[in-house]
């Protein structure tokens, strides 16, 4: 499940990169945001929490 998970997050990730012309004037706070997400479910797989 927690695979699943960051499998998402990753591909949340890679979409909210400034870089796609609808997210030019979003700036970098929805990749900041899931950046965050994914590194936090990383912390919590790598010690067992999921």
């Amino acid at each position: 499940m927690g695979t699943i998970i960051l499998i998402v997050l990753v591909l949340l990730l890679v979409g909210a990169l400034p870089t796609w012309p609808h997210s030019r004037n979003w700036g970098y706070a929805p990749s900041g945001i899931t950046g965050l997400l994914v590194v936090i479910l990383l912390i919590m797989l790598l010690t067992g929490r999921i």
